[in-house]
């Protein structure tokens, strides 16, 4: 029979940058904001009509909150009219190579 000490095991504990990546990325929306801005900069207007069933202040707040984290850039060109675009930052571009595996691992692994 084998001793207690030899089954023990030490705890098993997540990678700390792992659970913040799907933290910020778990929030409803960020991934999709972010997989909707590979295809280049848009407005506000344009993402809303892309990504299906967000309310405008929840665009609102996730395009803020994606900006702090340096992922998106907000850019306002004088007009008139006055245009406002998001575009992904080199650190944002950064996510492509994982969001793009995402996506084949969801098209293949998960039902529609």
């Amino acid at each position: 029979m084998a001793s207690e000490a030899a089954t023990t095991h030490e705890p098993r504990v997540c990678d700390a940058a792992l659970a913040r990546a799907f933290t910020f990325l778990g929030k409803r929306w960020n991934g999709v904001l972010l997989g909707t801005l590979i295809n280049g900069p848009a407005g506000f207007s344009e993402l809303k009509r892309a990504v299906t069933g967000i309310s405008d202040s929840m665009l609102s707040e996730r395009l803020t909150e994606l900006t702090g984290a340096g992922l998106v850039q907000r850019t306002v060109e004088p007009g008139p009219p006055v245009a406002v675009d998001y575009r992904l930052t080199p650190a944002g571009h950064a996510l492509l190579p994982a969001l793009s595996a995402l996506t084949t691992w969801a098209a293949e692994n998960l039902p529609e």
